[in-house]
């Protein structure tokens, strides 16, 4: 059942709960059938058995096992003990019969109505005392503690559709699923007319009813454990921190806890909460959440074509920017061959004792030697915007002096174009690196309610990232090297801190974030986010650092500057209240502390890397048992480690995790194309001299060194945040799209100020002299 199938006429009974309980969206992410993200009915009612992820073996959706009578009202699951074994290949090792077990083991009595209901109901032995295909066959409801009961009308109905390729079933005719709606909405309007008086009731959509996922119904109403009943508004829980979001196995949870009995570590879900308060009326309820699951749907549809687009973009922008660089060294190659020619050629009819005047003058200036700076080549901290124009007028040989000594016309219009060319190099990296923090603060915009979704993301990301650019270009700071760089990891930075500090709003239903249907993760750190997070605070640390010793600050005061504002970054990332993320930390304190000894100006050496990476761990290890020694119901996954760890399950996380990683970067190849273009670009074009590249990377580290740092530290994150996270290549290519073109955009600005002052004026010609033999 999802929320957009309620209607006040068409179903009156859901609605009143509705008006009356706690309501939110629910993700019913079980084990789905292989190729499909579809949670079928009967992986649904045994993840509520087990309180776990749980499904069966098999493709598409297999039927539900009727429960075989055990005599009187009793029953159990056919197959059960191939139903249990199954449980343990999947990862999560769902122990059904949960639920059940612990209500009969409590002394309480279990009645399930349907047979998806006795799969949840059933003890870990596949029994249920009481069992009945209809409600009218149960009886007398006031006996028993748990009552389960399944409105199967239109789970039915979806299931009786032929089968797609993939063996689960097409979508219901419109028609059809708004009559087994209502049917549905009549049997829980009987079940409620029997209950006792004070009986909390939990609805819930426990299964799709369509070939892909939705987010589906979930009000709780009448009395919570406290006693109180949940009050009008929105459910949340401890596993989503998200208001109006729960999870499945937060179902199993919610159960155990009314019931009063005590929880269990198999039971993965936390109980659900009242919180906030909900619209006034159940009409604005219901599109609300209606609407929340159109964004995870317009989200699924988008976000594969959209990563398509990023990877395609980016390729193209990487062989644009090099055959720009290409043409930019081959002008002026051509402009130094012209200017040698007319300097040859003025040479020629200069009076020995005019060259004997140009010596005299050239003589009291020091010579640079190999490896050193251009004595001419003006620093960024020098440069006022006044300059600006001038500078990047004299980075292609624009100037007085050259005409003077008989540049050609075309080669100043080649050269005045490669100039141009390279302004909007520098500009489109700028954009492409603002790119992924604009793919979460397009979430401030509702893009998935627009009529085009996949142009309106698109356009809406851009827009975000123009506006970052136009920032990053609007001050004094855009006359530096690393100025348009810092402005824009700086945003990146500080906007992903401030969300993780106030909930992750920013990632849920992001291109980029969080896809609450899928029920990966709904808070903290993404693995994604984090690339983009700690490589933009890597970054903007080394442009802030090289600001303040362009200043005169002390280099150890910088050193300390700056690690203070990483090490709050890394706690923000680690800690379980706000980041949350495992396996980022490590990544994080490894790379931080690269760019801080680069920063110092100490090599960084084999030795304090190992002692750096155990200081990682430690740090993790320490943030994780903080975590699990909170209450069980409010430990984050960094806690549950650690009870997995306890408990010997650690293993099977870690091969679950490690196969999906391999999967990823295997499977993924339009992200591991990216990150090995990006790679080549930045050593094969910017970091070696060649006919392609102009040793940009060399000049832009002579001229900001603290880059040098930045991008080695962001690197070596990224390859550790690579190896020890389930999102594979995902976190080294993210991390790549901020840090290539940022870096491209600096190495732009350094061929513009690394550039010969103007020569001296012309000399005029001297008379005819005589020669001597």
């Amino acid at each position: 059942m999802e929320w957009s199938d309620l209607d006040q006429a068409r179903t009156p009974n859901m609605w009143r709960l509705v008006g009356e309980g706690a309501s939110a969206s629910l993700s019913t992410r079980a084990v789905p059938p292989p190729d499909r993200g579809t949670t079928c009915p009967v992986a649904g009612w045994l993840t509520v058995s087990a309180g776990q992820r749980a499904g069966t073996e098999g493709r598409g959706c297999s039927p539900i096992p009727t429960p075989q009578s055990t005599g009187g009202q009793g029953a159990a699951i056919p197959n059960w003990s191939a139903l249990t074994a199954f449980q343990a290949e999947t990862g999560y090792n769902a122990q059904l019969g949960t639920l059940g077990g612990l209500v009969t083991g409590g002394g309480g009595k279990v009645a399930a109505v349907g047979p998806g209901a006795a799969l949840a109901g059933a003890d870990k032995s596949g029994n249920i005392a009481n069992y009945a295909p209809t409600l009218g066959a149960l009886g007398d409801l006031s006996p028993y503690n748990l009552i389960v009961f399944e409105a199967a009308d239109l789970a039915n109905a979806w299931m009786r559709q032929p089968p797609d390729e993939h063996g689960v079933p097409i979508p219901l005719p419109a028609a059809l699923r708004q009559a087994a709606v209502a049917q549905a909405d009549q049997q829980i309007g009987a079940l409620i007319g029997k209950l006792p008086p004070n009986t909390t009731i939990l609805l819930a959509g426990v299964s799709d009813v369509t070939p892909n996922a939705h987010l589906h119904v979930a009000v709780a109403a009448g009395p919570s454990a406290s006693g109180q009943p949940f009050q009008h508004g929105s459910l949340t829980a401890t596993s989503t921190r998200q208001d109006a979001l729960v999870t499945i196995t937060d179902l199993t949870a919610t159960a155990i806890q009314v019931l009063g009995l005590p929880s269990t570590r198999e039971v993965v879900g936390r109980p659900w909460q009242s919180v906030g308060a909900a619209p006034a009326s159940p009409a604005d309820t219901v599109t609300d959440l209606a609407d929340a699951d159109l964004a995870s749907q317009v989200l699924r549809e988008v976000r594969g074509p959209f990563f398509t687009v990023l990877v395609t973009l980016q390729l193209l922008f990487y062989a644009w920017a090099a055959l720009a660089l290409r043409r930019r060294s081959r002008n002026r190659f051509r402009a130094s061959e012209a200017t040698a020619t007319a300097g040859q050629n003025h040479a020629s009819s200069v009076t020995p004792s005019a060259s004997a005047e140009n010596n005299l003058n050239h003589r009291d200036q020091p010579p640079s030697s190999a490896g050193e700076a251009d004595p001419h080549r003006r620093p960024p901290s020098s440069a006022s915007e006044k300059d600006v124009d001038h500078q990047e007028r004299a980075s292609v040989g624009v100037d007085a002096g050259q005409e003077r000594q008989g540049l050609q016309p075309s080669s100043v219009v080649a050269l005045a174009s490669a100039s141009k060319l390279l302004k909007s190099v520098q500009i489109v990296a700028v954009v492409s690196g603002a790119i992924p923090v604009a793919t979460f603060l397009a979430q401030l915009v509702p893009w998935w309610t627009l009529p085009v979704p996949m142009v309106s993301v698109i356009v809406t990301i851009v827009g975000i990232a123009g506006l970052i650019t136009a920032a990053a270009f609007a001050g004094p700071w855009r006359a530096h090297v690393l100025g348009p760089l810092t402005v824009v990891a700086a945003v990146t930075s500080l906007a992903l801190i401030i969300d993780v500090m106030t909930g992750s709003k920013l990632q849920v239903n992001a291109v980029t974030g969080y896809e609450p249907v899928t029920g990966g993760r709904f808070y903290g750190f993404s693995n994604i986010a984090f690339a983009v997070y700690a490589t933009g605070t890597i970054l903007g640390l080394a442009g802030v650092g090289q600001w303040l010793l362009g200043r005169g600050v002390s280099r150890v005061v910088v050193v300390v500057l700056c690690a203070v504002y990483g090490a709050f970054a890394v706690f923000a990332d680690g800690w379980p209240s706000w980041g949350a993320d495992f396996g980022g930390v490590p990544a994080f304190v490894v790379g931080l502390a690269v760019f801080l000894i680069l920063l110092s100006g100490k090599r960084v050496s084999i030795l304090s890397l190992l002692l750096v990476s155990l200081v990682g761990t430690a740090l993790v290890g320490a943030l994780s048992v903080s975590d699990w020694l909170r209450p069980e119901a409010e430990r984050t996954h960094l806690g549950n480690f650690v009870q997995q760890i306890i408990d010997g399950q650690a293993w099977t996380v870690i091969g679950r995790k490690f196969g999906a990683m391999i999967g990823v970067t295997v499977g993924n190849w339009s992200l591991t194309l990216l990150s090995l273009v990006a790679l080549a670009f930045l050593y094969l074009v910017l970091a070696r001299p060649s006919r392609w590249g102009a040793s940009a990377l060399g000049q832009a580290y002579d001229l900001a060194p603290m880059l040098r740092a930045g991008l080695f530290g962001a690197l070596t994150c990224a390859f550790i945040g690579f190896l020890m996270n389930d999102s594979g290549i995902a976190i080294p290519a993210m991390a790549l799209t901020v840090a290539v073109p940022l870096t491209l955009a600096a190495c732009v600005r350094a061929l513009q100020l690394a550039t010969p002052k103007e020569p001296a004026p012309r000399s005029e010609p001297a008379g005819p002299t005589r020669a001597e033999v």
